[in-house]
């Protein structure tokens, strides 16, 4: 599957309202200490290509995870890490939540105060597609103006599509696909596209419509691939999932 990327001016944090305690901040600064030694030049202006603010160190993904392997989980620690709105400690503070322990409410807090795609993608890998309430959050942020809530939303839908459709419209789907994903912010784009890709790749009475949809809108066409990574385009993606499908 091809990377992720996102596009655009960051908007504004929406503030997580949950207080720190004072060990785990203590904690939290030599943590962010730790992080700023692991980070390095290369990172950064990886990370500032796809999006990143200066809000970062620049550390390699690898270490990040390294690092909270020797941590484990600790949800009292991953929320003042969070708050600092570092790239960095983000991505760490995501490997030390707990989907358990969340709210509701909690998590969707979480998803309006992102920046930056690639923390998009590890909370929804490690936090919102666990979470009990998943279900109830989707359909709340497909409705949603706010633009990380709803590429949270679609991301939820094409996991849906992929493995648990029933109760879906995927014909209605496909409708909203069709009208909207052409004038969508970029960074909801990716988790649509990916939405039509998943429609087209596993229902076969779908696959024609989808492959349509995406040369009609185009999006992702160009879209530059390392040598053995899948378009994101969504009429090559299909057929290359389906082709490997046999």
């Amino acid at each position: 599957m091809a990377k992720k990327t996102t596009s655009g001016t960051p908007p504004e944090r929406a503030k997580v309202s949950i207080a720190p305690a004072k060990a785990a901040t203590a904690t939290r600064e030599q943590l962010l200490k730790q992080l700023e030694s692991l980070g390095n030049s290369v990172t950064r202006k990886h990370n500032a290509k796809w999006g990143a603010d200066d809000n970062q160190f620049g550390v390699k993904h690898g270490d990040i995870r390294a690092l909270a392997k020797k941590i484990g989980s600790n949800p009292e620690l991953a929320m003042p890490l969070w708050e600092t709105g570092n790239v960095d400690a983000q991505l760490l503070a995501v490997l030390l939540f707990d989907p358990k322990t969340l709210s509701a409410d909690e998590v969707d807090r979480l998803v309006r105060s992102i920046s930056f795609s690639h923390v998009a993608d590890w909370l929804h890998s490690n936090v919102v597609k666990h979470h009990a309430d998943r279900e109830a959050l989707r359909q709340k942020w497909m409705a949603d103006d706010n633009r990380w809530a709803a590429r949270a939303g679609w991301q939820l839908t094409a996991g849906r599509v992929a493995k648990s459709p029933e109760g879906l419209d995927l014909a209605a789907l496909l409708d909203r696909i069709e009208k909207q994903m052409g004038a969508a912010d970029p960074v909801v784009q990716w988790t649509m596209n990916t939405a039509l890709a998943e429609t087209g790749i596993h229902f076969p009475e779908c696959r024609k419509r989808a492959i349509a949809i995406g040369e009609k809108l185009g999006v992702f066409r160009d879209y530059p691939c390392s040598k053995g990574c899948t378009s994101p385009f969504a009429p090559i993606w299909i057929s290359e999932m389906v082709k490997r499908q046999g």
